[in-house]
């Protein structure tokens, strides 16, 4: 769902957009409508993320780019790694057709 999409007045906040439901939730507990709660179950289907380790100084110089992007590590590390794997490589190889 998208951050301004309409999703109808909720209950407790009677608000119509993600954002007004948010705003409400900033100035309100939780604990102030527990009664109007009721439990409810549902999937979280989330892609798995994967790990990689690098070198301690070749992440301090990262971090140090990154933060001049105004962008987190991880970011500019999936950035670069995406433009390389679409390039072609050195054996003649078209590179990977990335989709994200």
């Amino acid at each position: 769902m998208k951050k301004d999409e309409k999703t109808g007045p909720t209950t407790i906040s009677e608000a119509s957009t993600l954002e007004e439901i948010g705003n409400f939730w900033d100035s309100h507990s939780l604990a102030d409508h527990w009664d109007q709660t009721h439990e409810v179950e549902f999937d979280v289907r989330a892609q798995r993320r994967r790990r990689i380790t690098i070198d301690p100084e070749i992440y301090f110089k990262v971090e140090a780019q990154a933060r001049t992007r105004g962008i987190l590590p991880e970011t500019l590390v999936n950035m670069w790694l995406f433009e390389r794997l679409r390039q072609p490589n050195k054996l003649g190889n078209r590179g990977t057709s990335l989709k994200l």
